[in-house]
């Protein structure tokens, strides 16, 4: 009986613990990805659908750049808004997928920015446009 019950115990542990380990999988995805940008930015990180970098520039160049880069990729413009210390642009593609991009100035010679596709996010698509970006500073 001490086989059988042993036994019975180790397959409900198993059982238990795949439950676990699937509840939990959607919170392990879509972590962090690249490291080092080019000369002049910052570094890059992709986290839960959320591209996010720090570029080495003044605020207002960053918010034209941002507007040149949409305009070049043809995308639809919904809204933008702009204070002095952060700017939100919201555009969609030609696929109509929702574009929103989130400048904040952290220094006088650095913007943070934050650019997300959609709800889940698309990893290519945010880099290109940061790629973009920085084309036009």
């Amino acid at each position: 009986m001490t086989t059988s019950s042993s036994s019975s115990t180790h397959r409900w542990f198993t059982r238990v613990s795949l439950l676990l380990a699937l509840g939990l999988l959607p919170y392990l995805t879509g972590c962090v990805v690249v490291a080092a940008g080019a000369a002049g930015a910052g570094a890059i990180a992709y986290v839960r659908g959320e591209l996010e970098s720090s570029l080495d520039q003044n605020f207002n160049k960053t918010v034209d750049a941002t507007r040149a880069a949409l305009k070049d990729l043809e995308f639809a413009k919904i809204s933008e808004k702009k204070d002095a210390l952060e700017a939100e642009f919201v555009y969609r593609t030609a696929l109509d997928k929702k574009v929103n991009i989130k400048l904040k100035k952290l220094a006088d010679k650095t913007t943070k920015v934050k650019i997300r596709i959609d709800l889940l996010g698309d990893e290519s698509l945010s880099i290109t446009i940061l790629e973009k970006i920085k084309a036009n500073l």
